[in-house]
């Protein structure tokens, strides 16, 4: 199990975490009934706080944010010696906290992605965790929230009697849920990434091979070209760009800027 110190990887504050140890930050929060934001950064995640301070702001007071990506593994790694020997892969720490989850009767709770995504995802998750209580399933609006219906969401939730939230909303938007939601819900909630579509089935996953070469990124804009050539033609570059800098002592400040207004994404 790692100490989970956060490190300074290009302004945003990534733990050096291990799967167990960010189970036991989601557990440790969902057993004492107080809030705790955690999500899973790749690079698209750490970029999206690079080039937008407000968000930089929301993503450095998380309690938790996981090196999900190999490149970021890596950057911890050439930066600051973490010696991090794996990721933490949103998809795979989901399944892990629902194993979890099913043999303590820990009840979860689901929100985002499409309703026939979440049947899917509700299907497997059964089949695999026989006794996992799902106290409840919403879909994404894919539109601003009003503030009643924010209120309402987090009153479901709460109502439901879940321990924990997953939140499968793409990045940033699942990051923005979860750092506005916290203060409405004394639950741990966990920002999963496309854990939803790939659990559910409908999403290939790269393989094996090519996720710990850090490839990842190559097959699923292979399979989603017109969606994601933006993301990975344009950031990667940068990113590694970014990290050069660093490694040469260039500063990366981790402040961010206060938001001036709440998304009210859902």
């Amino acid at each position: 199990m790692r100490n989970g110190i956060k490190r300074n990887v290009l302004g945003i504050l990534i733990d050096d975490v291990d799967y167990e140890s960010a189970a036991n930050v989601v557990f440790h929060a969902a057993r004492e009934g107080h809030a705790a934001t955690v999500s899973a950064m790749a690079v698209h995640g750490v970029m999206t706080g690079v080039l937008d301070s407000e968000h930089k702001f929301r993503l450095n007071h998380f309690d938790l944010l996981v090196p999900d990506g190999q490149p970021v593994r890596w950057a911890l790694n050439l930066l600051h010696k973490a010696k991090i020997r794996a990721r933490v892969y949103g998809p795979t720490l989901m399944l892990r906290i629902c194993a979890r989850a099913a043999a303590d009767g820990v009840p979860v709770y689901l929100y985002g992605s499409t309703a026939a995504t979440l049947a899917a995802l509700n299907q497997n998750l059964m089949r695999t965790f026989p006794q996992l209580l799902i106290a409840g399933a919403e879909p994404s609006k894919f539109r601003r929230l009003a503030t009643e219906e924010k209120l309402e969401i987090a009153g479901r939730m709460q109502r439901s009697g879940a321990r924990i939230v997953f939140v499968g909303l793409g990045c940033p938007r699942q990051e923005a849920f979860a750092f506005e939601f916290r203060d409405l819900l004394n639950l741990p909630i966990i920002a999963v990434g496309a854990a939803f579509p790939f659990l559910a089935g409908l999403l290939p996953q790269a393989p094996l091979w090519m996720q710990e070469a850090g490839l990842e990124w190559l097959f699923r804009l292979v399979c989603e070209p017109r969606r994601l050539w933006r993301r990975y033609i344009l950031l990667n570059p940068a990113y590694l760009l970014l990290l050069l800098l660093q490694a040469l002592s260039v500063r990366f400040p981790t402040a961010g800027r206060s938001p001036s207004q709440e998304l009210l994404n859902g």
